[in-house]
């Protein structure tokens, strides 16, 4: 999302969680431009708040203005050798321009969102770019200011949910209230499925969570946009998005430019998102990675030359495995994948098989590694294994 970029193509492919395993491996500003970078450059004034754990402040306090943000409040993520910092919601240990620190007694969703509604304040007349990857919703299940008593793992995880929804609420009525909606486009997801011990709803069907799977219930996301008198309101657009899009999608709304020689995969959904026809410029995205990455030669390489991935369009899902075509499903007959038609004569499986494969083959034969200049060692850096 941050560069519009697949991950076989940046190599951040599998998990590296920096604050906490390091090894000299860093979301080099450097080397990969951000959104929030391309728009600080057209004038924007741009702030971010809750989680990035894809740097580690203590070894780059200032990497956020690097990656094109001048001003945040972020926890750290959990970082090795400092187990205080493990605190985001209750006490949360936190990272802004002071430094960081833990703020007792304050609720860290709440600090956030105090924060962008300041930055809001501040920078009223002007153009802004806020950045929210929220804390909420994610484990260690716990209750939360609007529900104290929740106990136990969905009463909790509800709580969450609903105090995420509160913490929406509280910026769109900030907008409102500053007279910023109407020029204002919000856009709201999430990066993953629901974590595999909760099960939720979707229509008549319950589903598992499959966080950090292929499965649709690990990588289909919701999408909103909320613009009025720019994004009509109440309609569902069919249009196929993946998170490469928003990186061209904000440069475009900005009239900002993507740097020179930085390949783009995702398309603008300007058109759809105003109304402007609601198929997009899309016939297939895509969804890769899982997993830990490995160390070799003293550098974070991914987990293995090429990670699985899954392509689909409206209707079907091609799972590619172990670098080749595997399975095929119809995802309106089969929501929960457990029909392989690879082999199948159906047409229209035939079809979309052979558009899909033919897609996926267009991708490079190896995934590429982490783009990053090292940082030096760390007492607390994970060894290689």
């Amino acid at each position: 999302m941050l560069t519009g970029q697949y991950p076989f193509r940046h190599g951040w492919v599998n998990h590296w969680d920096v604050p906490r395993w390091g090894a000299g491996c860093h979301f080099d500003p450097k080397h990969n431009p951000t959104f929030a970078r391309a728009l600080r450059t057209a004038g924007y004034r741009t702030a971010i708040a809750g989680k990035w754990q894809i740097n580690d402040f203590r070894v780059q306090p200032d990497v956020l203005a690097a990656h094109g943000f001048e001003d945040w409040c972020m926890w750290t993520g959990g970082e090795g050798g400092n187990p205080k910092s493990n605190a985001r919601y209750q006490d949360p240990y936190v990272h802004t321009k002071d430094g960081s620190k833990l703020h007792e007694g304050k609720f860290g969703p709440d600090l956030y969102t105090d924060f962008l509604i300041s930055f809001m304040k501040r920078h009223r007349d002007e153009p802004m770019l806020l950045y929210y990857p929220m804390a909420l919703t994610h484990g260690p299940l716990i209750p939360t200011p609007l529900d104290p008593q929740a106990k136990g793992k969905m009463p909790r995880h509800r709580a969450m949910v609903r105090y995420t929804d509160h913490l929406v609420g509280r910026l769109l009525g900030a907008l409102d209230d500053l007279g910023l909606a109407e020029r204002t486009l919000v856009l709201f997801t999430t990066d993953n499925g629901t974590a595999g011990g909760v099960t939720g709803r979707l229509g008549n069907r319950a589903v598992k969570g499959g966080k950090g799977r292929l499965r649709e219930s690990g990588c289909r996301a919701p999408f909103f946009a909320r613009w009025p008198g720019q994004v009509p309101a109440g309609r569902v657009v069919p249009a196929l998005t993946d998170f490469t899009d928003l990186y061209p999608t904000l440069l475009e709304l900005a009239g900002a430019s993507t740097p020179k020689g930085h390949h783009v995969d995702g398309h603008s959904l300007v058109d759809p998102l105003l109304g402007f026809g609601d198929k997009g410029h899309r016939n297939w995205i895509m969804a890769m990675g899982g997993g830990v990455a490995r160390q070799r030669d003293g550098r974070v390489i991914p987990a293995r030359p090429r990670a699985d991935r899954v392509l689909r369009d409206a209707r079907f899902k091609l799972w590619v495995t172990d670098g080749s075509p595997s399975r095929l499903h119809d995802l309106h007959a089969d929501p929960d994948e457990q029909h392989n038609l690879m082999a199948s004569e159906r047409p229209d499986a035939v079809k979309a098989r052979d558009r899909l494969v033919a897609a996926a083959a267009t991708f490079p034969s190896r995934d590429a590694h982490p783009r990053y200049d090292p940082l030096p060692a760390q007492p607390w850096d994970r060894k290689a294994r």
